[in-house]
């Protein structure tokens, strides 16, 4: 169940090719992405210190989270994500469109 919440996230898409997506995400105290699946494996990187909550339907569980701190997850992940704390918090997501194929040099 996503949170009860009228203050949206802010996300800036900044690059979306067959590869990858890169998003950046904005909160500020109490905002939320809302309830949503991912399609890709992803990336997130965390640009400021915050505490982030999240919602998996079944239950919300509190991280708090630092800048520079980065982690990994799988797709097919239902969730809400909230900013919990009182000052603005911002993360950097990387979705992995076609994970098997991505060669870096």
């Amino acid at each position: 169940m996503a949170f009860k919440c009228d203050i949206p996230a802010v996300p800036t898409v900044q690059q979306d090719d067959d590869n990858v997506r890169i998003t950046r995400w904005d909160f500020s105290p109490g905002a939320v992405t809302g309830q949503h699946t991912h399609g890709w494996p992803y990336v997130v990187v965390m640009l400021t210190d915050g505490l982030m909550r999240v919602d998996n339907g079944s239950g919300v569980t509190e991280f708090k989270r630092t800048a520079g701190e980065a982690y990994n997850r799988p797709s097919g992940i239902e969730h809400d994500v909230m900013n919990g704390g009182d000052v603005p918090m911002a993360f950097v997501e990387i979705e992995f469109k076609r994970p098997k194929a991505l060669v870096f040099n």
